[in-house]
């Protein structure tokens, strides 16, 4: 489960936080199977949620869902009832995820109804990387509104940036729009601020893979331009994200967050279909240029108009989480 995580095999914040939960469980029967014994169990477990937290290190969810399993897991020495407890708690994680995305997209839904009322022509939403069905259990954050939105029979369009340097805009948030029949067009990274030039942009909504308590954003590298650009234009940018993204003990996401730099083969080669169906691995520069492969950037929260939980829409301030979320208050 590290290694798929670590590979992109399995991505997205909700979906590797369901991920690590069912790591765990695979520790767990690994344990019954006839491993450590009954006195080195903890340290065990730790060791394997470790492992699995280290393979993304920005993405809250992961290390949130790894802490979750140890806490259920303690105590516990009967290796058959560890491994139904392990499972039980997978399960959990999993169906509270994705009951999270339903929920931001019942909440998120007004906000593309009313562009839609106010204009009366169809919704132009830009959105960045995937925070879709492939990136969480089910619906997704940024495009559950969307989601929501087509289904009610609200027109609806959105710009999907191609999110370089592994495409994940491209080849995924595309391809799960066409598969529910939403209208959307593909774009490079850097053409989301022309396009809001000329008035062709009404809602930008991205995910998040970590989110401060005061409000500042982590998300897919280059969501920080589009939100300059939002703010520039005057266009509202929202990011979606379940309460299992933020980081409760972080004031500043800018300073708080790992940002993880990635193998610069992403960027110096690329992926594709050759004309005999073939999957191809093609070199785009000279093997000797040097390049850096940052995954994420943060947004400040003076740049989110507000963040679209499985509780409602806030402002991006540490009231406005706090409002939503008072049993994480801190003293």
């Amino acid at each position: 489960m590290a290694d798929a995580i670590a590979s992109l095999r399995v991505r997205g914040a909700g979906c590797i936080g369901a991920a690590a939960g069912y790591g765990m469980y695979l520790a767990a029967r690994e344990i019954a199977a006839g491993g450590p014994t009954v006195d080195t169990i903890p340290a065990t477990l730790a060791e394997a949620g470790d492992r699995l937290a280290a393979t993304r290190p920005t993405a809250v969810n992961l290390r949130w869902a790894v802490d979750r399993q140890l806490r259920t897991l303690a105590g516990i020495t009967d290796p058959g009832e560890l491994v139904t407890c392990a499972r039980a708690e997978a399960d959990a994680i999993a169906d509270e995820d994705a009951a999270a995305s339903r929920a931001i997209g019942r909440f998120g839904l007004p906000l593309i109804r009313e562009i839609h009322e106010r204009t009366r022509r169809p919704v132009n939403v830009l959105t960045h990387c995937n925070a879709g069905w492939l990136a969480f259990v089910d619906e997704g954050t940024a495009t559950a509104p969307i989601y929501a939105a087509h289904e009610a029979g609200i027109p609806v369009h959105v710009w999907v940036d191609e999110t370089r340097p592994v495409n994940q805009g491209a080849r995924l948030t595309a391809w799960e729009l066409g598969q529910a029949g939403v209208p959307h067009t593909v774009i490079v990274d850097n053409a989301g601020g022309h396009l809001m030039q000329h008035g062709k942009v009404d809602i930008v909504i991205v995910g998040s893979d970590r989110t401060a308590a005061n409000g500042d954003v982590a998300n897919k590298i280059g969501t920080y331009l589009k939100a300059v650009a939002a703010r520039d234009n005057g266009i509202p940018f929202y990011a979606a994200l379940p309460s299992s993204s933020i980081d409760w003990a972080s004031d500043d996401g800018l300073a708080d967050t790992p940002i993880e730099q990635r193998s610069g083969r992403e960027i110096t080669h690329v992926r594709g279909v050759a004309a005999d169906g073939r999957l191809v691995e093609v070199a785009t520069m000279a093997p000797e240029e040097p390049v850096a492969n940052y995954a994420f950037d943060v947004t400040p929260a003076r740049l989110v108009t507000g963040l679209i939980t499985e509780r409602g829409i806030c402002g991006a301030t540490p009231a406005g989480i706090a409002g939503l979320f008072p049993e994480r208050t801190r003293p």
